[in-house]
């Protein structure tokens, strides 16, 4: 006769049926009332642990005690690096890291069009949509960096460029996002956005008011009859013809347009904009609280220099990758300055031609910071040039291989008022070729980096004899310039 363990009896020795031996039946064939109440007891416990599992949350769950606004400030205490695994705990930490989300790269077009963009992020006023707005391969194994947008690429090249024959969505579709984004988000401050048409930038215009900043690829004239919707816009970039993405115009129409339809501009840059002397002129004369203007490769007619005098309140000019400054900048007296001007940032640019880069000393005579960087064609006559700039306080030189130690010594010497250094990678400026006299300047700087090659010493010993000093202040071996990316 066999015998079997049933929790619900206390005497084991009741008789049953017969079954068929089995290694628990003979485990508990002897009596052994401490191992059965064991058994027992873990039985117990695992009923009652699968039975109040799904109350088991809700008791320990502390948050569910405090308010959204209040768990919002919390996660606003968090560090940048916290937030995101902070948001994976459940769904509503999900939700509430949500709001604190004010800037975003949008990549998924669809994202945005379904709605799940506003349900998520119901408070953005910064969205970039430049790498939604493209058409991805769905086989790419190459990524396109260019000056102002990175792309994946496939073998498909047309004659106008990476970005043309369908790589874009087309404007009907942009526009009709651009809806979506006005009407879910009303206090938008900035957007950037590709291939975009006057029909949906004025839909944009009229529902988010308050936009300040816009950027806008692939910008023709026509699309910048729209631009005078926008009464708050301050700072514009217009990108018209990327080289090797896609060609786009904006001529002198097109800047005329924007003069008389940003009134507040204070920050402007034109990347690969034709035009000449009357757009930028129109812009000095209508935008008279422009600050800063950057031209990135631009292709301006000669002649255009002379349009800067009209910009009165003009402070930072910058050039980037310009294959030239003015190809005929035109008599000395036609010229005008700039007397507001502060900084001339050159990056990237082509600097061979003397006509032109005193035309353009000329014209930013007032000047205290001129920084220089990768540039091709400086050389000791061309920085000899930029001596008719007498107010320079800050000189920052780096990548200018074929600048010397002469024409760096005679250039510095000339600038009374210098007061700050900066010279890094220009292989021809040695330290064994420092004059005295330069030695004697490096002396009384206020910020000084020296290390014009990999081998130099010179700011080594500096630092070592103390030179530098001027009253309290110590010169600063890591002091870098702003200089535009």
């Amino acid at each position: 006769m066999s015998y079997s363990y049933s929790p619900e009896k206390q005497n084991p020795y009741l008789p049953l049926k017969k079954s068929p031996s089995s290694w628990s039946n003979l485990w508990f064939k002897s009596p052994n009332k401490a191992l059965n109440h064991v058994v027992f007891t873990m039985h117990l416990k695992s009923l009652t642990k699968r039975q109040l599992q799904p109350h088991k949350a809700l008791i320990f769950d502390r948050t569910l005690l405090l308010s959204d606004e209040l768990l919002l400030r919390v996660f606003q205490k968090l560090p940048e690096s916290q937030r995101k695994p902070s948001s994976l705990v459940c769904k509503r930490w999900l939700s509430l890291q949500g709001r604190l989300v004010r800037s975003l790269k949008l990549l998924e077009w669809d994202f945005l069009e379904s709605g799940r963009l506003v349900s998520r992020f119901p408070n953005l006023t910064r969205v970039d949509l430049v790498h939604a707005c493209i058409v991805w391969p769905r086989s790419c194994g190459v990524l396109l960096n260019h000056r102002v947008v990175s792309v994946p690429v496939d073998s498909e090249v047309s004659q106008n460029g990476f970005l043309e024959n369908g790589k874009v969505l087309a404007s009907n579709v942009v526009d009709r996002g651009l809806r979506f984004l006005a009407s879910g988000y009303p206090n938008l401050r900035k957007l950037a956005v590709v291939g975009a048409s006057e029909l949906g930038l004025l839909s944009l215009a009229e529902e988010c008011s308050t936009l300040q900043e816009l950027e806008l690829h692939k910008c023709s004239d026509a699309t910048l009859r729209a631009i005078s919707g926008f009464g708050n816009l301050q700072i514009l970039k217009l990108i018209g013809n990327a080289e090797g993405l896609y060609k786009s115009l904006v001529s002198d129409v097109g800047l005329t347009i924007l003069a008389q339809g940003c009134a507040r501009l204070v920050k402007l840059e034109l990347s690969g904009c034709e035009g000449s002397y009357d757009g930028i002129k129109a812009i000095g004369q209508c935008c008279q609280m422009l600050e800063e203007l950057t031209l990135s490769d631009h292709r301006l007619d000669g002649g255009w220099l002379s349009a800067l005098y009209y910009c009165e309140n003009l402070k930072t000019l910058r050039f980037q990758s310009c294959r030239r400054i003015d190809v005929y900048p035109g008599l000395d007296e036609y010229l005008g300055s700039c007397p507001t001007l502060e900084r001339l940032h050159l990056h990237k640019c082509q600097l061979r031609d003397k006509l032109s880069m005193r035309a353009l000393y000329m014209v930013c005579g007032a000047v205290r910071d001129f920084v220089v960087q990768d540039c091709w064609g400086l050389d000791n006559d061309i920085l000899g040039l930029a001596t008719t700039c007498r107010r320079v306080k800050l000189l920052s030189l780096e990548g200018c291989s074929l600048l010397t130690t002469e024409g760096l010594e005679s250039a510095v010497l000339s600038w009374k008022d210098l007061q700050k250094l900066r010279v890094v990678s220009c292989k021809n400026i040695k330290d064994s070729e420092v004059s005295p006299a330069v030695s004697t300047l490096f002396s009384i700087l206020k910020e000084l980096q020296w290390r014009p090659d990999t081998r130099s010493l010179l700011s080594s010993s500096l630092v070592e004899s103390g030179m530098g000093k001027r009253g309290s202040k110590f010169f600063k071996k890591t002091w870098r310039p702003e200089v535009p990316a």
